[in-house]
């Protein structure tokens, strides 16, 4: 049973060696064709980011810190006692996730 299974993985890795295609730069130079995609694609990268991952994650947050002060005040209603913690945290990740894009770029070198 060992032995199927040894085979059977060899096999599957022996396909996938040979799907694979080595990937070269011109001259050799590997770093520096690093280096020229980054810069090309630098400016795509910080448009997606801007526009599609900081709003998205502000929702979340807003959502997040939204529901967290429900369920504080229930809480509150029920036990007498609010608990701060919680939506202070969240309430600080979205500040910090709110105003990052001003800053952000600068701390990378975009």
């Amino acid at each position: 049973m060992k032995f199927k299974k040894l085979i059977r993985i060899f096999a599957i890795l022996m396909a996938a060696s040979l799907c694979c295609v080595p990937a070269l730069a011109a001259g050799g130079d590997v770093s520096g064709a690093i280096q020229q995609t980054w810069t090309a694609a630098s400016g795509q990268v910080k448009t997606v980011v801007d526009t599609v991952v900081f709003p998205a994650l502000d929702m979340i947050l807003a959502i997040a810190f939204f529901v967290k002060v429900g369920s504080a005040y229930f809480d509150y209603r029920q036990r007498g006692q609010f608990e701060w913690t919680p939506p202070a945290i969240l309430l600080v990740c979205l500040i910090f996730c709110l105003t990052a894009p001003s800053y952000i770029w600068g701390i990378i070198g975009m």
